[in-house]
């Protein structure tokens, strides 16, 4: 979890301050750009895996609905000659280039610009952002890395199932779902770790739990800040009367706000847990403590009276200086008699502290029990 983190960190550490608004950097750690087309009408469907952006205009020309998936952000002059292109807003380039940024929905004269991440476990966490453009006739998706997110969109136009070779606010509706669909085997694996860590909290001496459940919350908080904004957005792009919308895409939105909202409740109750879990934990750990500390005091308890025993009969006086310089150190039973009160001494106090209930693991016991 640490290590997402100190990507994230990374990566902002790569924008330079004071640059003017609007201008594009680039990561050199960025993966290098390769451009994919997709052109489809009602009937009919082209595929250029490797797209010479020459040939762009007369692709928006020929075809109702122009799809270019991009695959990593290595190039910034691609990714400024797609932006001359279909007049995209250089601010909004600009957040596709510099990331990570907020998840969010932004509408511009003649297109929409969304900002979403896709957020999976594998081994640790794994975020990354997803930039998409989407107008009248086109879509542009800006993916950080190669993924196989997309492969079920590309899969459904080149079937041409339902209504996937409509208009390109639908493509767009299409993939934003398939991101926000995504959580929801991250929500199992977080219920399942969740169920693990309830079993283990109060049965397991392992020091490495506090860590887990922290660990846990951290990524259901990193989860929860890639939804949470969407929802919003999606309800603002709702309200929106745009006639880059269709009628029946804004009912899909509606199903999409259902989901996002669904997944943020989720979480933030995944978060509540955790942090129950963890002050179950801490109680776990100083009731421990307070069990260990019960029966140093206990045996601090016995040994003080006997202590006080030996220590008078430790003490150098001569019985023959004066008959009442401890006479019974004369005596032929001293020696039996006193390890015989030390002892008479600790089972008082043993059979005491047993009616108080202190030797067991119960509530003590009160006064007015007895």
């Amino acid at each position: 979890m640490s290590d997402v983190f100190g990507l994230l960190a990374g990566k902002w550490k790569n924008r330079k301050a004071g640059l003017p608004p609007g201008t594009l950097t680039v990561d050199p750690e960025a993966h290098t750009t390769t451009v994919r087309a997709f052109a489809y009408g009602p009937d009919n469907f082209i595929e250029k895996e490797t797209l010479d952006l020459n040939e762009v205009e007369g692709l928006l020309h020929e075809w109702p609905v122009v799809w270019l998936d991009v695959v990593g952000l290595g190039d910034v002059e691609v990714v400024r000659k797609i932006g001359e292109l279909f007049h995209l807003h250089r601010l909004a380039l600009e957040d596709v280039t510099n990331v990570p940024q907020r998840p969010k929905i932004e509408p511009y004269e003649d297109h929409y610009f969304k900002v979403m991440r896709l957020v999976q476990k594998r081994e640790n966490l794994y975020t990354e952002q997803i930039s998409l453009f989407f107008g009248s006739n086109f879509v542009i998706t800006f993916c950080e890395r190669p993924s196989e997110l997309l492969t079920p969109v590309r899969e459904r136009l080149r079937a041409g199932r339902g209504r996937m070779r409509s208009g390109a606010d639908y493509l767009a509706y299409v993939i934003l779902d398939l991101v926000i669909d995504t959580f929801y085997p991250l929500l199992e694996t977080f219920e399942d770790e969740i169920d693990e860590l309830e079993d283990h909290v109060l049965t397991t001496r392992s020091r490495t739990i506090g860590n887990e459940i922290h660990q846990l919350k951290k990524q259901i908080i990193i989860a929860r800040r890639a939804i949470a904004p969407l929802r919003e957005e999606i309800i603002k792009l709702l309200g929106e009367d745009d006639e880059l919308l269709q009628a029946e895409t804004q009912v899909h939105l509606r199903d999409c706000l259902d989901h996002a909202a669904q997944i943020s409740e989720r979480l933030e109750s995944h978060r509540e847990v955790t942090a129950g879990l963890m002050d179950l934990h801490l109680t776990h750990v100083s009731n421990r403590m307070n069990d260990v500390m019960k029966v140093l005091t206990l045996i601090a308890t016995i040994f003080i009276p006997l202590s006080f025993i030996a220590g008078i009969y430790g003490m150098n006086f001569d019985p023959a200086a004066s008959p009442l310089n401890m006479p019974e150190t004369k005596w032929f039973f001293g020696y039996p008699f006193a390890l015989a009160l030390m002892a008479v001494v600790a089972i008082v106090f043993l059979i005491y502290f047993h009616r108080k209930g202190w030797l067991s693991s119960d509530q003590p016991k009160d006064d007015d029990d007895e």
